[in-house]
């Protein structure tokens, strides 16, 4: 029987003596006002019993971690018409990196970069009613909280400064892959990567991926097969460049986020997050990837 309280307290007893904590991502010029010495962890079994350490309560920009909540909402409406307009295929290249796009004629490599995410937002725009309203509904319903929320802020510094996934959303548009006015579908995205959680908000959210589409609250949100598709891009996508060094060193499906957050799980057992707001150079959290390294070691639970 695994101590799960006694594995999180060892891992975050030696992460908080480490002196090289990463970067701040400071081209959101709101993110750039968060203690890096913050880390926290929030462990929610499948079983029931969760577990916490450190800052696992304090809120935080979740950013690129929303596009996995997102896709989920977009392909249990959609369904597999959904992949009509976005591929499923590592990028290898960096999350806003538009190379690719064109070369590939308007179709993203996966829901994950920017590009992709930008789709899946547009789809939404189309699909629901009020948006934004409904994206958190959804997001709420998922956790059982009503106390997440956007952080307008945040998303009125990305809209100041989102040139890049501005000139995304046009050459989107260029090759008719976009089916709203721009403007709209990135208010949309921007709200989106604003929302705010906490480690504990997070596993919540992302319990419905390793209860095979099942949430909390026991509702089915996804199919056995949407969940595990959701699953296998998570393992191969989630980290953009870096996807390859977290499933060696990780071996679980899982998003990370600019903001500092990493979420993680292994199917019909668990989810983590954490969050560690120093980025490395590939812009995922250095000490987080380093806290989920520890724990899928100490306990030996990975998917491999």
């Amino acid at each position: 029987m695994i101590d799960y309280q006694d594995v999180l307290n060892t891992i975050y007893q030696e992460i908080i003596q480490e002196t090289e904590k990463g970067d701040i991502a400071t081209y959101i010029p709101e993110l750039a006002n968060v203690d890096k010495s913050t880390f926290g962890i929030h462990l929610q079994l499948v079983s029931g019993q969760a577990f916490s350490v450190g800052d696992a309560e304090k809120k935080f920009s979740i950013q690129s971690i929303s596009k996995v909540l997102s896709l989920a909402l977009a392909l249990s409406r959609v369904g597999i018409d959904l992949w009509d307009r976005l591929d499923v295929e590592p990028s290898g290249n960096p999350f806003n990196h538009l190379s690719l796009l064109e070369l590939e004629k308007g179709i993203p490599r996966n829901p994950f970069i920017n590009s992709g995410a930008i789709v899946i937002a547009d789809m939404l725009v189309s699909l629901l009613e009020h948006p934004k309203e409904d994206f958190l509904d959804f997001v709420r319903d998922l956790t059982g909280d009503d106390t997440i929320d956007y952080n307008n802020k945040v998303a009125d510094s990305e809209m100041q400064t989102g040139f890049n996934n501005f000139a995304a959303a046009n050459l989107l548009k260029s090759f008719d892959n976009l089916n709203n006015d721009v403007a709209d579908v990135l208010d949309f995205y921007f709200h989106q990567c604003s929302l705010e959680m906490t480690c504990a908000q997070l596993t919540k959210a992302f319990y419905v991926f390793a209860n095979q589409g099942h949430c909390l609250k026991e509702k089915t949100r996804l199919t056995k097969s949407q969940a595990k598709r959701i699953n296998a891009i998570m393992l191969t996508c989630g980290f953009y460049d870096e996807a390859g060094e977290f499933a060696f060193e990780v071996g679980l499906p899982g998003k990370s986020g600019v903001g500092g957050g990493i979420v993680a799980l292994l199917p019909n057992e668990f989810v983590i997050s954490v969050w560690a707001p120093g980025l490395n150079e590939k812009g995922n959290s250095k000490l987080g990837m380093q806290a989920l390294e520890k724990f899928t070691t100490k306990t030996n639970q990975s998917i491999f």
